[in-house]
């Protein structure tokens, strides 16, 4: 099986692909602090409660925008799985062309749900992520990756709303029933999760304004509250949970040759 690795600022995502089919899937927190061996056995709990054995593994691949991870979840793959892992950054194939200033500078993350978006869906493509950070990713019809937006995510806006007034409260992030409240919970409610969506739905009309055409432009969602916001949204057609999973997939299908080879030199 091929394991795919997917870490956000919030949260870890795990898959397992026997071919293209995924078998299982975790999401556990992302946590600076942990040691390469905390990953080892917190991931061969996991496995073992699905009946999964390391050695089951024949191959791993790795995205992160968390930096300071990358060298002990590297470490922990060598030790556990007695395998160097593909990590997603400068020099991967992705097959397709980066057209940004300093591509350099893309979160490996959006480079992954380009590839995977654009594999599932064709293109063109609009792909938000909905997560720390929400990011809006701009796919042409042949797959290159045009640019995009980034803007808050919409627990860190809640967060930071919290954090700043000192007389709100930390709410949950449900939709309130109207948009007129007559208490300071779902006042905040409406306005972080209705603005948020008026955002969303504001900048996917300006991109499809911008790029212009006549083909019919998808939307795609994906993250955690991807859902609820849809539930919200009069612009995204579609919500994939697993986007960045299939993405890594694509990406180590695309690179697996090359690095047999390598390999071999080495």
């Amino acid at each position: 099986m091929l394991l795919v690795l997917d870490i956000g600022n919030t949260n870890i995502v795990m898959g397992a692909y026997e071919g293209k089919k995924l078998m299982k899937h975790w999401r556990f927190s992302t946590d600076r602090q942990k040691t390469g061996d905390e990953y080892g056995m917190l991931i061969n709990s996991l496995f073992r409660y699905q009946s999964i054995r390391m050695t089951d593994i024949h191959a791993i691949i790795i995205s992160s925008v968390v930096p300071p991870l990358i060298v002990p979840l590297v470490k922990m793959c060598e030790r556990y799985f007695h395998l160097r892992p593909l990590v997603v950054g400068p020099g991967i194939r992705t097959g397709i062309r980066l057209h940004y200033e300093n591509p350099r500078a893309i979160g490996a993350d959006r480079i992954v749900n380009v590839v995977g978006a654009h594999e599932q869906y064709g293109g063109p493509l609009i792909v938000i992520d909905i997560g720390t950070a929400t990011t809006f990713d701009v796919v042409a019809e042949n797959g290159d990756f045009l640019g995009g937006v980034i803007a808050p995510g919409i627990g860190t806006s809640a967060d930071a709303l919290f954090q700043r007034a000192a007389q709100l409260p930390r709410i949950e992030l449900v939709p309130p029933k109207n948009i007129i409240c007559r208490n300071t919970i779902q006042g905040m409610q409406a306005g972080i999760i209705f603005g948020y969506v008026g955002q969303i739905d504001e900048i996917v009309k300006r991109i499809k304004r911008e790029m212009g055409g006549d083909k019919p432009i998808k939307v795609i969602a994906t993250g955690g509250l991807a859902r609820m916001i849809m539930r919200e949204s009069s612009t995204i057609d579609k919500i994939d949970h697993f986007l960045t999973l299939t993405g890594l997939r694509v990406l180590y299908e695309r690179n697996a040759g090359e690095r047999t080879k390598q390999e071999q030199h080495d």
